[in-house]
């Protein structure tokens, strides 16, 4: 499609409850954007979506799929982007290979993803699929900085409705632990790039010197940093926070983004299983390789490969019944912390563990304190300065606490999260060197085998447009404005170089603090405790912790967070919030046809894309229909009308109803367009007469089985039959 083809709002096409859920959603949206004369298309940035695209040349012509996501990641760089994306899978192995099984099964040749690479051809192949793992997808359409913020009606609601909160005590047995030194916090360094140059990452060691990566560019101004964890360090902590543990007699949990961080954190995960299975893998590791078994892929995925052996199978037994009790995804089903590298993803996790009171669920389904273990120290001080804090003062009260805000720097690839193409897991002990094209050493790492080494680099235009961004909404707020930068750290100190001077400059210095992220932690609980508001002023793995965090806590969930993406060329990108309980609530529908994923993020978004392209088209009418997006989101909020998590209980599709009929009725009743009034007046008319008979029809098939056609890959017109099973309300809508 040529670029003056391009729809004037884009919606990506995702996976999981979010996927399905448009599937009820998207129909009404184009509905109602059609009266203004805009047109809502759809890029496919799905997990099976971007297999397909990858590997054109192993499908049939009918089968071949458009790299939707490359398209995307040039239309972020231009001032016409409009894009609504909602959350996609940041694939971790498992679930890549389950995508790669589940495509093939429909006709799909894809080669196999290769989990042990020997020839050249697997090799490729092992590659390319590991370019669509981990969060492939974030980096390539963020071109921009990051605005998170819960939207006023939301809020108020949570205010006025208050969640429960766990209660916590003073003599809570729950902690963090983190490594106090050989991580990667301790290990970083930084430097700031004076002009353009391009780098090598080269290991020298006793046997010659091997080139890691060549040709990494950076233009001037760019804070590059370099890291490493020892694995002996590693190692040593785990199995002494396994012991602590169990003298303790809490939950074991470990706590990661192995999704996001896709090729460090993996690596650090398969220690801990290594770690737990101590005596397992020291009796028959070499016999557990033969089967395949790799630790990364976690516990799931080696009981699967080691089940017909007695012995180990019984070695495992032994060793579990000598380990403290773990910390449960799913009791009922014995599915653990150390099960799938996925399944326990810290921003989420945390934060809902913080929420009960410290309280995780352990093996015997009952709820226990328990031991968090986040390896690195970067941000684990984060989740221990607010565990400490509500042992001290008691839980939160959601009905009177204020607000915390973020503005996230994460254009461009910025820090951590860009890091993919440059961690290495060494094989061979020696000093790993950051070498510019003028022969200087940027950085230098004595490391041994096993390390794993990053780099990771935040360009000047995007730190730049990030301090520029946290001057505008503080001024719009007047909140108090934290930058959580530790002038200790290598990189945040190189960071604080770019950030006072600005603030200096635009006259704003003494509108903002500098604080290391425990002390701004305990700041900002503080400030939200008395009623009062802050912004969070973060680098890029912050933004992503924070905005689940402070959600969690304030209105029980961050999927009702307003997430604005300003395109550093103009455009926009809207967020739609949080994906991590999606696949649970995919089981339940498979299971009961309810679906309990709640589209408030994508209301949220949606009002905010259609007044972006009211002011970038001079579209009157959009504006219109954007501000009635507001008061139909505020009216399922007041009235109730978010999904249940229970089958009986309205789910995602009666939401849809009461926002399509709210929507109508906020346009029918509005004073601005008279045209547009007369055009949803008998919408909104019909809406409301056929209220009973869509209820109805929506409910039909609650408590029996839904077939989908597939997970990864949903068969379309199956997925609509489940979705839109109101034939009244889809004549009226189209």
């Amino acid at each position: 499609m040529a670029q003056n083809d391009t729809p004037d709002i884009l919606y990506t096409i995702v996976d999981e409850a979010p996927e399905l859920a448009s599937a009820s959603l998207l129909p009404i949206i184009r509905s109602f954007a059609a009266a203004a004369g805009v047109s809502v298309g759809t890029r496919d940035i799905s997990l099976a979506g971007r297999i397909l695209a990858t590997f054109p040349e192993a499908l049939t012509e009918d089968q071949r799929q458009s790299d939707d996501l490359a398209a995307l990641g040039e239309l972020v760089k231009t001032p016409e982007a409009n894009v609504i994306k909602l959350p996609n899978i940041s694939a971790s192995v498992p679930q890549l290979v389950a995508a790669v099984k589940e495509l093939q099964s429909k006709g799909y040749a894809l080669p196999d993803y290769p989990e042990t690479p020997a020839t050249d051809e697997e090799k490729a192949v092992r590659a390319r699929y590991d370019g669509i793992k981990g969060s492939a997808v974030n980096p390539v359409l963020r071109e921009g900085n990051s605005d998170r913020r819960a939207a006023g009606a939301v809020k108020t609601y949570a205010q006025n409705n208050p969640h429960r909160m766990g209660d916590w005590s003073a003599d809570s047995k729950t902690r963090v632990a983190a490594m106090d030194g050989g991580d990667f916090f301790s290990n970083e360094l930084s430097a700031t790039l004076p002009k353009a140059a391009t780098a090598k990452i080269v290991l020298e060691t006793a046997s010659g010197e091997t080139v890691l990566k060549d040709g990494v560019s950076y233009p001037e101004g760019t804070v590059v940093d370099a890291t490493f964890m020892s694995v002996a360090k590693l190692s040593s902590f785990l199995d002494a926070e396994i012991a602590r543990t169990k003298e303790e007699g809490t939950l074991f949990s470990l706590h990661m983004k192995a999704t996001m961080m896709k090729v460090s954190d993996p690596i650090i995960f398969g220690h801990a299983v290594k770690a737990w299975l101590k005596p397992v893998f020291e009796k028959f590791g070499d016999r557990m390789a033969a089967l395949g078994v790799n630790p990364n892929s976690g516990m799931g995925d080696l009981l699967a490969r080691v089940k017909d052996d007695a012995e180990i199978m019984s070695a495992i037994s032994e060793v579990t019944a000598a380990r403290p009790p773990m910390y449960m995804v799913d009791s009922d089903k014995g599915i653990t912390n150390l099960h799938v590298p996925s399944d326990v993803i810290i921003d989420a996790s945390m934060p809902a563990l913080i929420r009960n009171g410290g309280k995780g669920w352990g093996p015997d389904g009952a709820e226990s304190d328990t031991a968090c273990v986040i390896p690195d120290n970067s941000y684990a001080p984060v989740y221990d300065a607010t565990i400490e804090f509500f042992k001290a003062n008691g839980k939160l009260n959601p009905a009177t606490a204020g607000t915390v805000q973020n503005i996230g720097l994460m254009a461009q690839k910025a820090e951590e999260y860009g890091s993919h193409p440059t961690t290495f897991e060494l094989h061979e002990a020696g000093t790993v060197k950051m070498i510019l094209d003028d022969g200087t050493v940027l950085h230098s790492h004595d490391v041994q085998a096993g390390d794993i080494w990053r780099s990771a680099s935040a360009r000047k235009a995007p730190i730049e447009d990030w301090v520029s961004l946290a001057i505008d909404r503080q001024k719009a707020t007047g909140y108090r404005a934290i930058f959580w930068l530790d002038a200790d750290r290598a990189h945040d100190a190189q960071l604080i170089a770019y950030v006072k001077p600005i603030l200096e400059a635009r006259g704003v210095a003494d509108k903002f603090e500098i604080m290391a992220p425990r002390e701004a932690t305990v700041a900002s609980l503080e400030t939200i405790t008395k009623g009062e508001n802050t912004i969070a002023i973060t680098g890029n793995v912050l933004r992503d912790y924070l905005t689940d965090l402070f959600p969690i806590l304030e209105l029980a969930t961050s999927a009702k967070m307003l997430s604005i993406v300003k395109l550093m060329q103009g455009g926009g990108l809207f967020e739609t919030g949080a994906g991590g309980s999606a696949p649970k609530h995919v089981q339940q529908l498979v299971e009961e046809n309810h679906l309990r994923w709640d589209s408030l993020g994508e209301f949220c978004a949606l009002g905010e894309s259609f007044k972006f392209l009211a002011d970038a088209k001079d579209n009157a009418k959009a504006r219109v229909i954007g501000d009635a997006v507001e008061v139909a989101t505020q009216n399922v909020l007041e009235f109730n009308r978010s999904p249940g998590r229970k089958v009986g209980q309205p789910d995602n599709r009666h939401s849809h109803y009461w926002f399509a009929r709210y929507w109508a009725e906020a346009l029918a009743a509005q004073g601005d367009d008279a045209e547009i009034a007369g055009h949803f007046a008998p919408i909104a008319k019909a809406l409301a007469e056929g209220e009973a008979a869509i209820l109805t029809e929506l409910s039909a098939g609650a408590g029996t089985p839904a077939d989908l056609g597939g997970y990864f890959r949903t068969d379309p017109a199956k997925t609509a039959a489940v979705m839109r099973p109101s034939a009244t309300l889809n004549a009226i809508i189209g």
